[in-house]
């Protein structure tokens, strides 16, 4: 396949080009710098662009972390934008162009704070900040599927490896032992395998089953106790220092809150398609995003 990548120097957009380059796929990367080779294709998100000819599918994963800056209006404006304006203007490119797949990023923030009620790609949308985020996101894909493309929306937790992301901002304090539990740690941790995300993107992007939004989360969902209790086996660390919701707050503004939300989400349509977890627990992630590299 011919697969366009939105987003391909991020996080997880780095080792999905290599995944899907090392199974054979052709990959063009989407940057705003001038083009390298004939591998990279420069684009303005927020301008009209022309997918390279004979395109079988766009994957998207543009969108500034959440985490990465206090949340002031700016960046909440810019956390919006930057999501939304890429996602419209590859949308109507699917569309004009009769792109066959478009594969775009999403987050379980969608379904807001659910406590302890399990949580499906049917459940409701929730009514905080990034609930709102996730849907802009989400409806931005209109276009696409309007025209008959098949839109495949990653509602995606929090890919484990400790070279990024939810893990990685944690290892520090949980190797130094003065990592602990969030609260009361009763809240639901969406985790998922970043290897298992990488194997679940490709398999959405060979299978013609999977469409609409896919819960991008690992199939046995733990609390925050027993997430910091795993990880801390894995170090060999104790995790005995609780971390007061008040502390996160002074870090990260409002997105403090965010690590406090529960959700318990299941893999439903990932399960359906008969999607092959190699991580299936919390422990077995949690030793892989600690000792097996990612792909490069």
């Amino acid at each position: 396949m011919r697969i366009v990548v939105a987003g391909a120097s991020g996080f997880l957009g780095q080792p999905l080009v290599s995944t899907l380059r090392s199974s054979g796929h052709e990959v063009v990367q989407l940057v705003r710098r001038p083009a390298a080779d004939a591998s990279e294709r420069q684009w303005d998100p927020a301008e009209p662009i022309r997918l390279p000819d004979g395109t079988d599918a766009v994957v998207n994963l543009c969108g500034v972390g959440v985490s990465d800056r206090r949340w002031t209006e700016e960046y909440q404006a810019l956390i919006l934008s930057s999501r939304v304006v890429p996602t419209a203007t590859l949308a109507r490119a699917v569309a004009a162009q009769r792109v066959p797949v478009l594969v775009n990023a999403s987050g379980v923030g969608f379904y807001g704070d659910t406590g302890d009620r399990e949580v499906t790609e049917l459940s409701p949308a929730g009514d905080d900040f990034l609930a709102g985020v996730s849907r802009h996101w989400e409806q931005a894909t209109a276009p696409a599927a309007a025209a008959g493309a098949r839109v495949s929306l990653l509602r995606t937790g929090y890919p484990l490896h400790r070279d990024g992301g939810f893990l990685k901002a944690q290892l520090v304090p949980f190797k130094m032992g003065i990592g602990g539990r969030l609260g009361n740690g009763r809240q639901w941790v969406p985790w998922i395998s970043l290897f298992d995300w990488l194997a679940a993107t490709q398999f959405i992007l060979d299978s013609d089953q999977v469409e609409g939004p896919v819960n991008m989360v690992g199939p046995a969902p733990v609390t925050n106790t027993q997430f910091t209790k795993a990880f801390g086996a894995e170090l060999h660390r104790p995790t005995v220092m609780p971390i007061p919701k008040a502390a996160l707050k002074i870090l990260y503004g409002e997105f403090g809150n965010e690590a406090y939300r529960s959700l318990r989400c299941m893999p439903g349509a990932l399960t359906a398609a008969g999607f092959p977890f190699r991580h299936r627990t919390v422990t077995q992630a949690l030793h892989a995003a600690l000792t097996d590299p990612i792909p490069a």
